[in-house]
């Protein structure tokens, strides 16, 4: 098969699918994993999809890359990410956790942690977290989201307005220059804006991926913020955000 064939099928693909692994693509075709990440980095010469650990994807402003598929992108950064912020979280916090594949890795992160009080609306979250004896597990009532186990809606926003919590553990689907924080569907972002009003400190977990990223809905601004926990350094209008806001940055 000539390579321009296979780019085109590779498009293909990504465009049925939002995302393709490197291993799906290598079984696909039958070639060396070093032939798939030279036809991902060119198509992405070309603009025509953004490459990710592990594999590649299309950005949309509308649609979000699956849940599957985000839970594998970026994964080490992520792990990174939820170490550092999680050691910055002692015994005994209080704290809500929204909907994401990085929260739920840091929810990983936060079983070495003891006596923690979390209301989420994050069925995944309130899954991994219940298996210690010594957390208290809240979870918000709503519509359950079933694409990714995410509790949606007024009923959510009303229950967390119930809260007072030491921190707000947000992940975000992107990052506008501006210092826009981004995402995808409107009744997520209304239980994130109240995750934000009613915590005491806000913490903001996004892998390099998220910079940069288009979503059709205003969520807040990155300067709302208290530390902001990234695998990269940010580009250079970020920076100056959280420089003026004294927001804290950690680059894992």
């Amino acid at each position: 098969m000539s390579q321009k064939h296979r780019l085109d099928q590779i498009m293909d693909m990504i465009q049925r699918n939002g995302f393709v692994t490197t291993e799906q693509l290598v079984e696909q075709f039958r070639v060396t994993p070093q032939t798939i990440r030279r036809d991902l980095n060119e198509l992405a010469s070309q603009n025509k999809l953004t490459r990710h650990h592990g594999g590649a994807g299309i950005d949309s402003s509308t649609v979000n890359t699956a849940y599957q598929e985000r839970k594998i992108m970026n994964l080490d950064a992520k792990e990174r990410i939820a170490k550092a912020l999680v050691a910055d979280i002692p015994d005994g916090s209080s704290m809500f956790i929204n909907i994401g594949t990085t929260t739920e890795t840091i929810a990983r992160a936060l079983l070495a942690k003891r006596n923690l009080r979390v209301v989420t609306n994050n069925l995944h979250v309130a899954s991994i977290l219940s298996a210690k004896e010594d957390f208290h597990i809240i979870i918000a009532g709503g519509e359950v989201r079933n694409r990714d186990g995410g509790i949606v809606g007024e009923a959510a926003v009303d229950f967390i307005n119930q809260f007072k919590m030491d921190f707000g553990i947000i992940g975000i689907s992107g990052i506008h220059n501006d210092g826009s924080l981004l995402d995808f569907d409107y009744r997520e972002v209304r239980v994130a804006q109240s995750i934000i009003a009613n915590s005491g400190q806000v913490l903001l977990a996004a892998d390099h991926s998220k910079f940069g990223r288009n979503a059709m809905v205003r969520l807040g601004s990155i300067d709302q913020a208290d530390q902001v926990f990234t695998d990269a350094q940010p580009p250079r209008e970020i920076s100056r955000i959280l420089k003026d806001h004294s927001v804290r940055l950690h680059v894992v």
